[in-house]
């Protein structure tokens, strides 16, 4: 409960002040309060500090990270091969899920993601992701990047970009006012974390205060009007404070004397609104991040018919994209170092959410006889037979 109605002013002499001092603070009293932009603090309090933000980053980077990976060029589809052995082991402490689950957790958080090839030519001997939160691009005179700069605990490693292959794939989303750098959708979600966690901790409090308003204790003396004497009112404010105050004093019954009367609070239309916002919050935060809300538990969201339609959609609207996006450039930079034109791709075929589309697709190319079998083989994304001599 909160008392600091009575708490009394103590009697200040009159001092000189500019006329414009009220005005000066009504203007900044009320200014909203947004929490920082830079990648670590919205790391911090979207994602560490805020179950939503929390859930988005995690339900997008597993479902992509646990794609089933497919090896190949214009007329094989590789069982075995030097690009995938590496993708499934890619150092001694991750393997294929726990490095992409990283790298797209990179770049949903900060709107970066950045591989770093370990070896001496070739196929590298490991695979690891950077922190984007402590990389820098260093641009050159033209604007394309000439190194990486990582730095940890006041020390620098430079990733020099030559003519050769760089060691540091980055893969960044799409910002429209900056030419080396992703935006992420924590930035784009960053005003509705701060209404969500605002009210998560007005809820709080409201918990902490016995979850009702506070209220006014009313003095009316004897004979209905009064003033209490400093030491009654002293005493009145240490009984509050250490017998009404915390949770632990929840219901605790008051005892009030001589012409004291309590008078609760009801809560206010703006408080009663507190939970729609917070969860208005939530949607927002979901819909940046493109997961539907339904899928997140979050009440009121009536977009899809059923959890199979937003599951459907989560896949095909974000999941499938983002890995996509992510499937090419690393292709393109592995084919840096095998000199192989190979491509990297996820196998629709197992992915269980998608597989009704699949099985009518398959059966709809099937029935098509106007299609000879290499078409076929093409329409549903796998290589071309080879031709037997």
């Amino acid at each position: 409960m909160v008392f600091d109605f009575l708490k009394r002013s103590a009697t200040v002499p009159e001092a000189k002040a500019s006329a414009t001092g009220p005005v000066v603070a009504y203007g900044s009293s009320g200014r909203v309060a947004w929490s920082a932009r830079d990648t670590v603090s919205l790391t911090r309090s979207g994602f560490v500090g805020n179950p939503v933000g929390f859930r988005c980053v995690r339900l997008i980077s597993e479902a992509a990270a646990a794609l089933p990976l497919t090896l190949q060029d214009g007329d094989t589809r590789f069982a075995t091969h030097p690009v995938l052995s590496l993708i499934s082991r890619p150092n001694g402490g991750q393997g294929r899920a726990e490095l992409f689950e990283a790298l797209y957790g990179q770049i949903l958080l900060s709107g970066n993601g950045y591989l770093e090839a370990v070896g001496n030519g070739g196929v590298p001997l490991e695979l690891h992701v950077l922190r984007s939160d402590r990389m820098k691009l260093i641009p050159g005179a033209d604007g394309w990047p000439v190194g990486y700069e990582y730095s940890v605990g006041g020390k620098a490693h430079r990733f020099a970009v030559e003519d050769a292959v760089s060691p540091i794939c980055h893969i960044k989303s799409f910002h429209p006012q900056d030419d080396h750098y992703g935006l992420s959708p924590m930035q784009a979600a960053a005003q509705a974390l701060d209404v969500h966690t605002a009210a998560s901790r007005w809820s709080k409090a409201l918990l902490d205060n016995a979850a009702r308003p506070s209220g006014a204790i009313v003095y009316r003396g004897t004979d209905g009007q009064g003033t209490l004497g400093a030491d009654q009112y002293d005493r009145l404010v240490n009984e509050m404070e250490a017998h009404h105050q915390g949770a632990r004093n929840a219901g605790r019954p008051m005892l009030l004397e001589g012409g004291l009367d309590w008078k609760p609070m009801g809560f206010s239309p703006s408080d009663m609104e507190f939970q729609k916002t917070k969860e208005a919050a939530a949607r927002e935060i979901a819909l940046a991040f493109g997961v539907p809300p339904m899928l997140l538990g979050i009440p009121g969201d009536a977009t899809y018919a059923n959890y199979a339609e937003a599951h459907r959609a989560f896949y095909r609207l974000t999941v499938l994209p983002l890995a996509a996006r992510v499937c090419g450039a690393v292709s393109h930079w592995m084919a840096g170092f095998t000199g192989e034109a190979v491509q990297l791709s996820y196998d629709l075929d197992q992915v269980h959410a998608l597989s009704g589309e699949r099985d009518a697709q398959w059966a709809r190319v099937s029935a098509a006889s106007f299609l000879s079998d290499g078409e076929k083989r093409a329409l549903l994304g796998l290589p071309a037979l080879e031709v037997e001599e």
